[in-house]
């Protein structure tokens, strides 16, 4: 059992709580790994929320890290004590239907146990002051040791600087497979991303490399706007600015609407708004943001009818053990920025005031 520095979460609407834990080493099919840097996303201020239906207390939140693998359980033959790697919160197992199936990337094999906060074996392997500590998303990176599937793990290059590939474990990947793999951008297209955060700009990162002509950005904060035509938008505008709805705004622009948009807020209004923006005939709006729980998206069936798609994308599309490795080496030979979403490098007993950052849009 090692004992480290952990965050824990323990109960809904409170700071995290700088404690040490117990890790149990890891079981068959398990892996432990030493974690060196973690980011934090809006996923896990949610769960923190109370607001996450799947949501269980206490527990180790965090899904955006990278470390070391520390030691390694029975069975485990792909991944070895010493191994540079990606916790990942889909998992690939290579076994299960979805697996098997080229259209998706959403293995089930553990999605179960994982949505209830325990190893596939039911329990838990952290523990803090004599009590039982729920697992979050399969990867628990907010300890400083974790233990998760060995099919929850991409092992990745050694040379990658972990403070930053960290963010591949979920927002760049999930923005920019959104353009490539969910929407498949196509060259001079035209493109609206809502929402400048991490994932959107990861979005518009895609949809340059994609070869679109024109990308505007969408977002209330125009403090943001900067940093989203550093990463390629063509140009920036606020719904806050005309009285018109966003939608007939952004069809006036681009003569009938755009080719692609995407929803990286997890607003339902926002979502709608986005499907309609789109050109008809051929339009297609994926939802990347994660909307809270019990809401629903609406719309006029005569958007659909009229050639328009409404797709949603998780982790970008991208088969994780196979993909995540590659989204590393693109990121070590220049081809996708990561260096460029780090905007605060923190101490890990400094992860509320990053949260804080986070929510007031720094």
């Amino acid at each position: 059992v090692i004992k480290c520095k952990a965050a824990v979460a323990w109960e809904a609407g409170k700071p995290l709580s700088i404690e040490e834990v117990e890790v149990a080493p890891p079981k068959a099919h398990e892996v432990r790994i030493k974690i060196v840097a973690t980011a934090v996303c809006h996923t896990d201020a949610y769960t923190l929320s109370g607001a996450d239906p799947e949501g269980c207390f206490p527990v180790i939140l965090g899904h955006e890290g990278a470390g070391i693998v520390e030691s390694v359980g029975e069975g485990v033959t792909k991944i070895k004590k010493g191994d540079t790697v990606i916790p990942l919160y889909i998992p690939q197992c290579g076994e299960c239907k979805f697996c098997k199936n080229p259209k998706t990337n959403l293995c089930q094999k553990i999605r179960i146990t994982q949505g209830k906060g325990v190893m596939p074996d039911g329990t838990s392997r952290f523990t803090c002051k004599g009590k039982q500590i729920y697992h979050f998303m399969g990867t628990s990176t907010f300890s400083e040791y974790t233990v998760v599937a060995d099919i929850s793990v991409a092992k990745i290059d050694a040379a990658a600087p972990l403070d930053k590939v960290c963010l591949l474990g979920c927002g760049i990947s999930t923005g920019y497979g959104a353009a490539v793999n969910t929407a498949k951008v196509e060259p001079g297209s035209t493109c609206a991303v809502f929402g400048l955060g991490g994932v959107g700009l990861a979005v518009i990162m895609g949809c340059k490399i994609a070869g679109a002509s024109r990308i505007i950005g969408i977002d209330i904060n125009k403090d943001k706007y900067a940093k989203a035509k550093e990463f390629g938008a063509t140009e920036c505008i606020s719904p806050q600015d005309s009285k018109k709805p966003i939608q007939e705004v952004l069809t006036e622009m681009t003569d009938g609407g755009v080719d692609y948009s995407f929803e990286c807020i997890g607003n339902v209004g926002v979502m709608r708004a986005a499907l309609e923006a789109c050109h008809k005939g051929w339009g297609v709006s994926v939802i990347v943001g994660v909307a809270a729980a019990g809401q629903e998206i609406s719309t006029r069936p005569f958007q659909l009818v009229t050639g328009r798609t409404w797709k949603g994308t998780a982790f970008g599309g991208w088969k994780s053990v196979d993909n995540v490795p590659k989204l590393v080496t693109e990121y070590m030979s220049k081809k996708i920025k990561v260096d460029e979403f780090v905007t605060h490098t923190l101490p890990f007993d400094k992860i509320n005031d990053a949260f804080e950052l986070m929510h007031s849009g720094k």
